[in-house]
């Protein structure tokens, strides 16, 4: 029963590779492109599927590459360094900025399960009402293809406020994660858009959509594996950590994308907190992502 189980994983882990086709080049045809951004959803769904996957870190990646996108649509310059300061190093009182706020609006959105509330949550600027009016864009015309319907709620919440594009991307990735059966928005379609396609309609639009989601989504199978194999040995030096807390802080490397020492609480001050967080460099399991000798933030 043992091997029958690792055969299994194995074979899950070779599927969860996106196959070298759908990323090939080919004729652009809403046709081809709908058929191509199929399979690589298919993928990414078996993925999503693995035992050994954190997809509450997978969720919280994701989400800061969708923001730094959305912060370019503005014509802002922040990227993924300058939101996670904008986030991670606010102190209490302090405002996050425009592109902070971006980043917040996205983080929000994925730490809980799709629904108005929590869209709600995730942007507050917005009543509920509208929010769901704007999500049931996606179901009408007897719209059922995920990507499509999508495309939908995207056009809808643009054609009503152009410079939306923070919203309409959140809506757009909660339907599509629904119709999918995800109970969590998975983003996928903010960094495979260009700012052009965002004044696209129609089947325009819906050709760009199916474009952007066979390409986040084989990111997304890329970034996932990538974690998955950091967080492995994250758990194996686990039983080498032996600072008292040290459980509930390793918990926190385990579902954000970025902690700082100070978070790490369970350490019970900042100076045990930056050893633990040296120590964990030291042995692999997580890295430094600022470069800077102060103000350090640390990721898996």
């Amino acid at each position: 029963m043992k091997l029958e189980l690792n055969i299994h994983e194995n074979a899950l882990k070779t599927l969860s590779h996106m196959p070298s086709w759908v990323t090939s080049e080919r004729v652009q045809t809403l046709e081809n492109e709908s058929f191509l951004s199929g399979a690589a959803l298919a993928t990414l769904h078996l993925v999503l599927g693995r035992q050994d996957m954190p997809l509450t870190l997978l969720r919280a990646r994701l989400a800061l590459i969708a923001a730094e996108a959305c912060v370019a649509f503005t014509g802002r310059l922040e990227r993924a360094g300058d939101l996670r300061d904008a986030v991670h190093l606010l102190r209490p009182g302090d405002l996050p900025g425009p592109a902070g706020e971006v980043y917040l609006c996205w983080r929000r959105a994925v730490e809980r399960p799709v629904s108005i509330k929590a869209l709600h949550r995730a942007l507050p600027m917005y009543p509920q009402d509208k929010i769901a009016r704007w999500l049931d864009a996606g179901g009408r015309g007897g719209v059922c293809m995920p990507v499509a319907r999508a495309a939908h709620v995207l056009e809808a919440v643009l054609t009503q406020s152009p410079r939306a594009e923070t919203l309409g991307l959140i809506l757009a990735d909660a339907v599509l994660s629904q119709t999918l059966g995800w109970d969590y928005i998975v983003p996928l379609l903010a960094s495979g858009l260009k700012r052009s396609d965002l004044r696209k309609q129609g089947d325009d639009l819906r050709l760009a959509c199916h474009r952007a989601v066979t390409l986040c989504a084989t990111e997304a199978v890329r970034t996932a594996n990538n974690l998955a194999q950091r967080t492995a040995r994250l758990h194996a030096v686990t039983p080498k950590m032996r600072a008292k807390g040290a459980y509930a802080a390793l918990e926190l490397f385990l579902n954000l994308d970025a902690v700082t020492p100070a978070a790490l609480v369970s350490l019970n001050s900042d100076r045990a907190a930056r050893r633990f967080c040296d120590r964990l460099v030291e042995l692999g399991a997580i890295h430094e992502l600022t470069g800077r000798d102060t103000f350090r933030l640390y990721g898996v």
